[in-house]
């Protein structure tokens, strides 16, 4: 069974439970915040991922980290998932994690590639614009600045991509006028 099928039924699981203890939200933050801290940490991923770590200093590592910063519910995840020696995948369930409640709570994340910083007011235009053509509740902007697009803009959400970047349409007018 691939990674991210495993880690999406861990991460199912999770917000099951979490729903279950009224923990939702705080499972929310304590995986966005171990996404985080294994982005920053390679060595934390490579250590989770490797067979010869005993299973108790993985555990360990992750108390230590996690103690102070993390509820009872993620740490007792985390221990049951180092147990069933399935630690290398506790980072895709993370992510996994964050998808499905952004799902459950309806919030989209809009990847926004410009030629340069968007106006306070083009971006709310682009909320507006997602939170009316996909029903989002909720509308996350992920700003990316391109020189190489001279102008207009490239918007992401998901699976779907929507280029209105004067690169691009330069490209395929150079295209047209090749044939």
């Amino acid at each position: 069974m691939s990674e991210i099928k495993v880690a999406s039924r861990y991460a199912k699981s999770l917000i099951d439970l979490a729903i279950e203890n009224n923990a939702l939200e705080e499972s929310y933050n304590d995986m966005v915040l171990f996404e985080k801290v294994v982005d920053e940490s390679p060595e934390l991923e490579a250590i989770l991922k490797n067979p010869i770590v005993p299973l108790d200093k993985k555990t360990g590592i992750l108390n230590g980290i996690f103690a102070d910063k993390a509820g009872k519910l993620t740490l007792t995840f985390f221990k049951t998932v180092v147990n069933k020696r399935r630690s290398a995948i506790l980072f895709a369930t993370a992510k996994q994690f964050v998808q499905q409640y952004n799902l459950i709570k309806g919030i989209v994340t809009a990847d926004v590639t410009t030629a340069s910083a968007l106006s306070p007011a083009a971006k709310e235009e682009i909320v507006a614009i997602v939170k009316k053509e996909l029903g989002a509740k909720q509308v996350i902007v992920n700003e990316k600045v391109n020189g190489k697009l001279i102008g207009g803009f490239i918007l992401k959400v998901g699976d779907k991509q929507f280029d209105a970047s004067i690169a691009s349409g330069l490209s395929k007018l150079k295209k047209e006028f090749a044939q």
